[in-house]
């Protein structure tokens, strides 16, 4: 067994195990840690716990120091430096003509690298944008390709429900998604309706999916015949959620939506 606290570099982000050491650290306490990135400052989200060698990545890195109050000021001046080396790699891409939209620019915390998030359509040619950018800051520089859906994570924005993106509010990790569960749980396949602002499938069609799954086996097909309270008739459509089926009933022809209890199928 391992002793570890749980750490994340962002607010929804993934959360990463270290060894905490002999430090006093509690959930909610701030920490300086080395990762493969370098020395990063992150949130203790997970307090000390004991994990089995299948829950790590071995070996495992350890906790450097509780964070204190320089530590958050460095962070808040690499925040500013990132505004300022946003604008000026913007700038940069026009020089070059380079079809590449800029998301976003991050420091880590010993500012040994700065990352740039951009999307594109296909590969980009960015060996001269580097060069220039290397130039300019004097260390090292990482140009780094993520899709829509990282793209709206780093951005947030408020989706068709209403509510904060998932995404940039606690989703830490991407889950595939698939039309077919849009379809087991009898949704219009409009992509409007489906899809959230990143252009893809909605992360939300995942989370009810097993649920509609284990219904869907104790209720009957559609297109099942089935004997009821009110007589014999056709399964034409299922509610999942209040494991109901609509009987289109075969003495008065109309469809009426009955509970599971009341449905046999013949």
């Amino acid at each position: 067994m391992y002793s570890v606290v749980g750490v994340r570099f962002k607010k929804a982000g993934k959360i990463y195990y270290f060894d905490p050491l002999d430090f006093p650290i509690e959930k909610d306490h701030s920490v300086i840690v080395e990762t493969a990135r370098g020395i990063e400052y992150g949130k203790v989200v997970v307090g000390k716990k004991e994990v089995g060698e299948a829950d790590v990545v071995l070996p495992l890195k350890k906790v450097i120091r509780i964070a204190g109050e320089a530590d958050a000021r460095v962070v808040e001046e690499n925040k500013q430096a990132a505004k300022e080396a946003f604008t000026t790699c913007l700038n940069k891409i026009r020089d070059h003509g380079l079809k590449m939209k800029l998301v976003d620019v991050e420091f880590t915390f010993d500012r040994n690298k700065i990352i740039f998030y951009f999307t594109a359509e296909g590969r980009v040619d960015f060996r001269e944008l580097v060069k220039d950018l290397a130039g300019i800051f004097r260390t090292r520089i990482e140009l780094r390709q993520i899709g829509v859906r990282d793209e709206a994570k780093m951005l947030g924005g408020i989706g068709p429900c209403g509510r904060i993106l998932c995404c940039s509010s606690w989703l830490g990790d991407f889950e595939p998604v698939s039309i077919k569960m849009a379809k087991d749980q009898s949704l219009s396949l409009n992509p409007t309706k489906i899809s959230g602002l990143c252009g893809r499938l909605m992360c939300c069609l995942k989370y009810e999916h097993d649920n509609y799954e284990s219904v869907k086996e104790e209720l009957p097909s559609v297109g099942k015949i089935v004997i009821t309270s009110l007589g014999e008739g056709k399964v034409v459509g299922i509610n999942a959620d209040s494991r109901s089926v609509h009987v289109q009933l075969f003495d008065i022809g109309k469809v009426r939506e009955l509970q599971m209890d009341d449905v046999v199928i013949k």
